[in-house]
């Protein structure tokens, strides 16, 4: 029998082109269900959710014929047309949580998005179609995209403690007044004394519940003063800070509340040519903040989102704020020994105890860097030097040393 005839770069050429081995996708599904899609799904279902509310409203009652109407009392109608609305500025707030990849918005839509899609199921209008429909096909998206939307929301112990007691604040006026119903004039459930709260807090008074004795204004005094006050301390503590992050972004820099949040992390002094591949090598591990007098520099490393600090590296304060005190190392890598020499004083002045890390340009003055604190210098001419050597004698290069000691640097 004739042996085959060999393959010729023709065939090969005409083989590779036509008979692919691999599966060839005639769309890219992921393109088109990824996170973005997911955001902009959520996005359209708050928009429609707002439409569908104002078509309610407009119409001035709907008819509750759906499947879930037998679940609401009579009476409820108005609350029902007014939730779908609220759903929708809640969405609206849940797309943008997304779009910033925060967790708590995921979890936020995997809520919100089923009670949307039920409210069609109470009011049963034909128009509602939509929005009973639309949530669903965008539920799996956002599930899948999971992964994608990661980012905690990092509160400090101010924040949470100024929420808290706002809360507080507004348990205390509703809870109270409804105890002292029999007090007032125009209250009678728990949703008055929540109406009446919020109506006093915000300085509106339309009238229509006020207090009839002495000990019920007594009271309202108390929750005016309580809930105004928690209410100005809480907004403060988030709106500040927000307005910071707004501020220190355009500049390259870490605002108090973020600088307060770090614990356990590496302080990168300066910026050179060792920075870059020191920073790939620590990002993926441990938080890492470079403190540079770069604005330029400090702004490309925000855009990465690196945590970066516009200070002068060579000054204590700048590392006190940049939370020197809480960090577990401090790295000085610079092209320039005499900053580097300064940074690891100012270093070591600031937390004596913390391990400092310092790169020799030169390695004659790897053993000035150690009289000034250093506990290891690196020289990297040392290194290249003797890998070097080893590849020119084709012996392996593993088991370098990266530490220059005294006796290094002057062999």
């Amino acid at each position: 029998m004739a042996s085959d005839s060999p393959e010729t770069e023709l065939d090969s050429a005409l083989r590779e082109l036509f008979y692919r081995s691999e599966r060839v996708p005639f769309v890219h599904w992921r393109r088109f269900s990824g996170a973005k899609t997911a955001v902009l799904l959520v996005g359209t279902v708050a928009v429609l959710a707002f439409v569908t509310g104002l078509s309610h409203l407009s119409q001035g009652a709907a008819a509750f014929d759906g499947p879930l109407a037998p679940l609401f009392p009579a009476g409820v109608a108005e609350v029902v047309l007014l939730s779908g609305l609220l759903l929708a500025f809640v969405l609206g707030g849940v797309a943008v949580g997304l779009q910033r990849r925060k967790r708590l918005a995921w979890y936020g839509s995997l809520v919100v998005l089923p009670l949307s899609s039920s409210l069609a199921l109470v009011t049963a209008e034909p128009t509602d179609a939509l929005l009973f429909a639309l949530p669903l096909v965008t539920l799996p998206v956002v599930v899948r995209n999971r992964h994608a939307f990661d980012r905690r929301i990092e509160l400090s112990a101010f924040q949470t403690a100024a929420i808290v007691a706002f809360v507080a604040g507004q348990l205390y006026g509703t809870l109270g007044a409804f105890a002292l119903r029999r007090q007032f004039d125009g209250i009678e459930t728990v949703t008055d004394a929540l109406y009446y709260v919020v109506v006093t807090g915000t300085t509106v008074g339309y009238g229509d519940a006020t207090p009839a004795t002495q000990g019920a204004k007594l009271f309202t005094v108390s929750a005016i003063i309580i809930g105004a006050g928690t209410f100005a301390v809480a907004s403060g503590s988030l709106v500040v800070p927000a307005l910071e992050s707004r501020l220190s972004a355009a500049f390259g820099t870490m605002t108090e509340t973020e600088l307060s949040l770090l614990d356990d992390h590496v302080l990168v002094l300066g910026y050179g040519d060792l920075t870059e591949p020191l920073l790939d090598e620590l990002v993926a591990t441990s938080d890492v903040v470079v403190v540079t007098s770069a604005t330029e520099t400090a702004a490309e490393l925000d855009d990465r989102e690196i945590n970066v600090l516009t200070a002068d590296p060579t000054d204590e304060q700048s590392l006190l704020d940049a939370g020197i005190e809480a960090a577990s190392g401090v790295v000085a890598a610079t092209n320039d020994d005499a900053q580097d020499t300064l940074a690891v004083l100012a270093a070591r002045q600031a937390n004596p105890d913390i391990r400092v890390v310092a790169v020799a340009s030169d390695h004659r003055h790897a053993d000035k860097l150690e009289r000034v604190g250093a506990d290891d210098v690196i020289s990297p001419s040392i290194i290249v030097g003797r890998r070097l050597g080893r590849s020119v004698r084709g012996e392996s290069a593993d088991g370098d040393e990266a530490i220059a000691t005294d006796n290094e640097a002057g062999s």
